[in-house]
């Protein structure tokens, strides 16, 4: 049996099941958190941060946790709206003039939150080493053209979420978006979460580790439609060794790039499913939440070639809002349960050809808690 730390509230049980069940099957090392009405109830982690299995999960131990860091990145957009910084309906060329060129005038901020704003794809940057420059990437952004009209369709801004969302940040605050996050966000509420991470914290953090049977060269494959073709997509291609990098952790890349813990991700996240503060530290009002959770798009994601329900910022699963990163990571909040629930684990599935239900597993656990 793997020897599992933190707290649980009895109630809670089934969820430090859960854990110990995934570390027992799948998981390396992994942490889950439950946040309800902006306080910890769960607060576990267990197994080991290396693939040898010698160093043990810490409780401060950090992991990359990929496409997870969006919902940070959003965050931060709405609490902009909410200071009246941002105007959500606004268009992005009004913050970002050049922005306007090659027919992107009428590109809303919220179109860029939900995924609807047509620039799924970054045309300039071929390598890695190219997204960890800014102004190159974020001028390239602006020269694009939509690949559809935008508001009409939706595709996954796997990358570009972070650059749009970031300069426009960038524009309204002075600041880089992961600086503005650390100090506006994570430094009030005392959450352990980086976009962008110190030299201090490496020896912190766990590698994530390649899918069984993997290499660190291992990249995150195009999705399959029904009919079992792929989107062509000749974009950067980022690698496991790539993400373990010294050079990613030093970089921002706010669609991406986020080290942190299932209690720092949940701690952030709780914000606004407890109606925009945490642990006695309010970051929003309850209105300026709302978004979060109120649909934009429902339909068809022609990057992800599934139906999805976008809101401004997340995806939308019934009554829960959140999304997830390549590997496993996760992370749901539920509004009218006041309840965020977050996983991160450093064992990355292949969901290609492997279902990972790690996180759903966490969540559902959670909900039972809730009876």
């Amino acid at each position: 049996m793997t020897d599992i730390k933190g707290r649980c509230e009895p109630g809670f049980a089934a969820v430090e099941a859960a854990l110990a069940a995934s570390l027992g099957k799948d998981d390396v090392g992994a942490s889950v958190a439950v946040y309800v009405d902006g306080e910890p109830v769960v607060d576990l982690w267990g197994g080991y941060a290396d693939a040898d299995r010698s160093v043990p999960w810490e409780r401060d131990t950090l992991t990359a946790v990929n496409s997870t860091t969006k919902n940070m990145t959003a965050l931060c957009a709405l609490v902009l709206a909410d200071r009246g910084r941002i105007d959500l309906t606004a268009p992005v060329a009004a913050y970002w003039p050049e922005f306007a060129a090659a027919g992107k005038e009428r590109v809303l901020v919220r179109h860029v939150l939900s995924h609807t704003a047509g620039l799924p794809d970054l045309s300039g940057p071929t390598a890695v080493e190219d997204l960890y420059d800014w102004r190159g990437v974020t001028a390239g952004l602006a020269a694009q053209s939509p690949q559809w009209e935008p508001g009409t369709a939706a595709g996954y801004h796997g990358l570009t979420f972070g650059y749009l969302i970031g300069e426009i940040v960038r524009r309204v605050t002075g600041r880089r978006l992961g600086d503005f996050f650390a100090e506006e966000i994570a430094g009030p509420l005392g959450a352990d979460f980086h976009i962008g991470l110190a030299a201090r914290d490496d020896r912190r953090v766990a590698p994530l580790l390649p899918p069984p049977a993997q290499t660190d060269d291992y990249t995150a494959e195009a999705p399959s439609g029904p009919d079992g073709t792929r989107r062509e997509y000749d974009g950067v291609a980022v690698r496991v060794r790539d993400v373990n990098s010294v050079a990613w952790r030093r970089a921002q890349i706010p669609a991406v790039n986020g080290f942190g813990n299932a209690r720092s991700v949940a701690l952030v996240q709780s914000v606004l499913a407890n109606r925009g503060s945490a642990g006695g530290v309010r970051l929003l009002s309850p209105q300026g939440c709302e978004p979060a959770w109120q649909e934009v798009f429902r339909g068809e994601d022609r990057v992800l070639r599934a139906p999805m329900s976008w809101t401004v910022g997340f995806a939308r699963f019934g009554n829960a809002f959140g999304w997830g990163g390549w590997g496993g990571s996760l992370v749901a909040s539920d509004p009218e349960a006041r309840m965020t629930v977050a996983y991160v684990m450093n064992q990355m599935i292949d969901q290609e050809r492997q279902e990972d239900d790690r996180g759903m597993e966490m969540i559902m656990a959670a909900y039972s808690g809730l009876r």
